[in-house]
């Protein structure tokens, strides 16, 4: 017997598991995608109301949504038509609403988006005030809403447009980051002309 008949049985079932070896990794390349690919969710909660509580039990944040979706691969929250309330002691509720929303992972930041408006209640000797912009960034946690967008803030007696907002709703501070322009109406003034 020649070697080549000798070794022939082995270089044919080594060519037979190579070529098998290739067809089934080529197959499965196609069929599977990677997890980190994937943007799927794990879950999806529609009509849903959240509420966080103080150290006494009162309601600090209410959050009411359409829908929730949650994807794993980034740990990202997305919402539909969110109305987020924030409640201080002492002064009115701070309502904000968009069309849609998302909450960071850990749930430290609220991205608002698209037709954002941030209601104020009418309080002690303050009106209403309402800030229109086109994205806001919250932090519950901290009471700070901000945005680099385009805003317009009103109340009873002035209208404010900027570039840029900072909002505390604890203090109920507002800065106003640039190119500000704002018209006031003394109401004071208006009542003695008469």
């Amino acid at each position: 017997m020649t070697r080549f008949s000798q070794l022939f049985p082995l270089l044919l079932l080594a060519a037979l598991a190579s070529l098998t070896l290739w067809l089934d990794q080529a197959v499965q390349r196609d069929e599977r995608k990677p997890e980190a690919e994937r943007h799927d969710p794990d879950y999806i909660i529609e009509n849903i109301v959240a509420r966080r509580m103080d150290a006494n039990g009162d309601v600090k944040h209410t959050l009411h949504a359409e829908r929730m979706t949650h994807y794993p691969d980034d740990d990202t929250t997305h919402l539909l038509s969110p109305r987020f309330t924030s409640s201080a002691s002492g002064q009115a509720p701070m309502t904000i609403t968009s069309r849609t929303a998302r909450i960071s992972s850990g749930g430290d930041d609220v991205y608002f988006e698209t037709d954002v408006r941030a209601v104020r209640g009418a309080y002690r000797d303050h009106s209403e005030m309402v800030m229109e912009t086109s994205f806001l960034h919250v932090t519950p946690d901290e009471n700070i809403a901000r945005t680099d967008r385009p805003v317009t803030v009103t109340d009873a007696h002035t209208v404010a447009h900027a570039i840029g907002l900072e909002l505390n709703s604890e203090t109920r501070i507002v800065k106003f980051l640039s190119q500000f322009k704002g018209t006031y109406h003394d109401p004071d003034r208006a009542a003695k002309r008469r």
